[in-house]
C-alpha cells in the first residue's frame, strides 16, 4: 500500500464517479418529477453497455465509435419513454409497494431479454479511437480513457445544469419537483413532461453503460450492482438535485476506490473486507429508502 497506488486508486474513483453520477441524475431526475421509486433504473445502465457494444461493432466503420455510444443511449432513450407511456403511466396513483414491484418485473423483464438476445457470456467491447494508451502517474500506467472519463462528469454536470436553469421545459421540470399540482393547474401536459423526464433519466443511465465499453465488460449483473450505489448517491446528494448527486458520486466513489486499495485488513485478529463492507452499506441504504 504505497503512495502512487494510493494516487491512482483515487484517479480510478474520479472515472468511476462519471458514471455513478449519470445513473444517479437520471434517478434523481425520475423520482423528483414522477415520485416513483425506479428499480428498473440499473437496467437501462446494463441495456445501454450491450447495445452500445452492438451498434460500436456493426458501425465502428462507418458510423464511427463515438455516434455509436450516443445513438445507443438514445435508444435506451426512447425505451424508456415506452415503458413510462405503456406501463408505469398507468399506476402513478397505485400504492407505492405496488410500483415498486411493478418497476422490479420490469427489471427482470429486460434481464431476461439481454440474456435472450446477447447471452450469459461477458462481452468487452473495442478500445476508444484515440484514447487506448495510458500515461504515467508516479511510475504507475493510468489508462487515458479514464482521464476522459474524469472530465466528461463535469462536462455532463455543466449541460444538465443549462437545460434545468435556462430552458423553458428546464422550467417546468424544476416546478414539478416542488408542485405537481401547480404544474398541472398551469395548463402544463403533466402526462408528456413525466415522459420526456423519465426518457431523459434513462438516457442518462445508458450513456453512463455506454461510457463504460471500453473499460469493463458488459454483463448481467451490472444491473444490481449500479442500483444500490445509485440509491446510496441520490438519498446523500438529495432528492432532485443534480449537483447534490454529482458531490455524492464523488464522495461514493471515492470511498470505494479508498477501500480497494486497503482491501482486506486484520483487525483484533478479524480479517475484515473493505470492498465487501461498502457493498453491505450500499444495501442497507437501498433498503431503507425502498
Amino acid at each position: 500500500m504505497d503512495i502512487s497506488g494510493f494516487i491512482v486508486q483515487l484517479l480510478n474513483g474520479l472515472a468511476g464517479a462519471s458514471s455513478l453520477f449519470l445513473v444517479a441524475a437520471g434517478l434523481s431526475l425520475i423520482f423528483g418529477v414522477t415520485r416513483i421509486v425506479n428499480f428498473a433504473h440499473g437496467s437501462f445502465y446494463m441495456v445501454g453497455i450491450y447495445v452500445a457494444y452492438s451498434l460500436v461493432l456493426t458501425f465502428e466503420d462507418s458510423l464511427g465509435f463515438w455516434p455509436a455510444i450516443l445513438l445507443a443511449a438514445i435508444v435506451v432513450g426512447v425505451l424508456g419513454a415506452l415503458i413510462e407511456m405503456l406501463l408505469l403511466r398507468r399506476i402513478y396513483h397505485a400504492p407505492e409497494l405496488f410500483q415498486l414491484l411493478a418497476t422490479f418485473a420490469i427489471a427482470l423483464v429486460l434481464r431476461d431479454v439481454v440474456l435472450w438476445y446477447w447471452g450469459p457470456e461477458e462481452l468487452l467491447g473495442p478500445r476508444a479511437p484515440g484514447l487506448e494508451g495510458a500515461i504515467e502517474i508516479l511510475g504507475r500506467q493510468f489508462p487515458t480513457y479514464d482521464l476522459f472519463l474524469i472530465a466528461a462528469g463535469p462536462v455532463v454536470l455543466g449541460l444538465l445544469w443549462l437545460l434545468l436553469t435556462r430552458t423553458h421545459w428546464g422550467t417546468l421540470v424544476r416546478a414539478a419537483t416542488q408542485d405537481r399540482g401547480m404544474v398541472s393547474a398551469l395548463g402544463v401536459n403533466q402526462a408528456w413532461l413525466f415522459t420526456a423526464v423519465f426518457a431523459l433519466g434513462a438516457f442518462l443511465a445508458a450513456l453512463g453503460g455506454a461510457l463504460q465499453l471500453p473499460r469493463e465488460p458488459a454483463n448481467l449483473e451490472m444491473d444490481i450492482h449500479i442500483i444500490g450505489a445509485a440509491f446510496v448517491i441520490v438519498v446523500v446528494g438529495g432528492m432532485g438535485s443534480i449537483p447534490g448527486a454529482y458531490v455524492a458520486a464523488l464522495l461514493i466513489a471515492q470511498l470505494k476506490a479508498i477501500c480497494v486499495w486497503l482491501g482486506v485488513v486484520e483487525i483484533l485478529g478479524v480479517s475484515v473486507s473493505f470492498t465487501k463492507l461498502t457493498l453491505v452499506v450500499e444495501f442497507l441504504v437501498m433498503a431503507v429508502v425502498l
